[in-house]
């Protein structure tokens, strides 16, 4: 009988994980079956939806609240499909609030749980430790200094590395994108990157907004401004007017083409990082949220670029720093600096290096599951 395996991303990024690793699983075993949590590359791969993985996208302590009867449902809606079918083994990608939550009852039912992307619970809530060390068969990790720290508190973890260092590529050359952009040689472009789901993109517009204002004052006709969105996005009509160019879908060729990228933290970050574009980092949450959250976090920083360098390679504007006027600034002055321009593409290259990998991550990952599938197909034999 062709394994089967529930599949499960609760955003953009992880939708891109988990389908690179369908693929590859699929290439050792092509009949494997598939159904889960999916965004549109999951269902591209030919995972059968179970749930759209867009009515989970929120971030915060405070901004979940009122999404709490949804979520509830499309994780009973879920779980209801793990009993019915049964699955040899779950693959949950990101987005930990869900899926430890999930994993838990997974694991109830005998249910194999391999976790891809580990919980940030280096930087904050450590309490999830227990649990992950209960319930998890796996944990996949996709930053160098993960596996030591799981591994120190007792959960079963592998560094398989960063899947973007292998798929991260731009379609063209940047003189021709930039001429399919409309950009001049002699123009600044200028990437905005508010976000991937619609709660964070609304939250960043006002003061993006207003940072693109105070730099086309500041350097009039010098500079195009292209705004990246996730596809299918449904904030595109609030950027609307003559000074900023919309693109859905097309973030890595826009970053490869840009000067300067205004990033929301997060992975587009990691993106900006691997094709060398100089950058300034920002994020706002809800205030309840960020005043709940912010003594909770144990790390230096919040761009990741800067917690694996181990120093700050990028400016981070973070809660009230995040203004328009500061926005503005920093990009200003790194317009204004080809010097620190190209020191900080020196620096984002030696991070890059820290990510790569001699094997495909993907390949790594898929054959851990492949190892742990046999594991437990090998059990299910001895007891027959």
């Amino acid at each position: 009988m062709a394994p089967k395996v529930l599949i499960s991303a609760g955003e953009a990024s992880g939708d891109l994980y988990a389908s690179s690793l369908v693929l590859a699983l699929r290439r050792r075993h092509p009949d494997m079956d598939f159904f889960g949590c999916t965004g549109p590359r999951l269902r591209h791969a030919g995972v059968r939806q179970i749930v759209d993985s867009a009515s989970l996208g929120v971030v915060g302590l405070v901004e979940v609240i009122t999404h709490l009867p949804r979520i509830r449902r499309e994780f009973h809606k879920l779980l209801d499909a793990a009993k019915r079918e049964r699955p040899d083994a779950a693959i949950l990608t990101d987005s930990a609030g869900f899926h430890l939550r999930v994993a838990r009852r997974l694991h109830a039912m005998g249910i194999p749980v391999i976790y891809l992307v580990a919980p940030q619970v280096w930087a904050w809530r450590q309490w999830r430790l227990p649990l992950m060390r209960r319930v998890l068969t796996r944990l996949l990790c996709i930053f160098p200094f993960e596996q030591g720290f799981f591994q120190k508190h007792g959960v079963p973890a592998t560094y398989i590395g960063h899947p973007l260092s292998r798929l991260v590529r731009a379609s063209a050359g940047r003189a021709e994108l930039r001429r399919i952009w409309g950009v001049p040689e002699d123009r600044f472009l200028i990437a905005v990157l508010p976000g991937s789901r619609e709660g964070e993109i609304e939250r960043h517009r006002p003061y993006l907004e207003d940072a693109i204002s105070r730099i086309q004052a500041a350097l009039p006709g010098k500079c195009q401004f292209i705004l990246a969105l996730p596809p299918a996005a449904k904030m595109k009509e609030r950027f609307s007017g003559s000074s900023i160019q919309v693109k859905e879908g097309q973030t890595w060729d826009i970053l490869a083409s840009a000067d300067v990228a205004l990033a929301a933290s997060g992975t587009v970050t990691v993106e900006a990082c691997l094709l060398g574009t100089p950058m300034v980092t920002f994020y706002r949450v809800n205030r309840l949220t960020w005043m709940l959250g912010r003594s909770l976090v144990r790390v230096p920083f919040f761009s990741m670029v800067n917690l694996i360098a181990g120093r700050k390679v990028v400016s981070e504007l973070i809660q009230d720093e995040m203004t328009g006027e500061r926005l503005a600034a920093e990009v200003i002055a790194l317009l204004n600096d080809a010097p620190r321009r190209a020191a900080m593409r020196g620096d984002l290259a030696e991070v890059s290096a820290l990510l790569a990998t001699k094997e495909d991550p993907m390949e790594k990952a898929a054959v851990v599951v492949e190892e742990l599938l046999s594991e437990d197909w090998s059990q299910e034999m001895v007891h027959v």
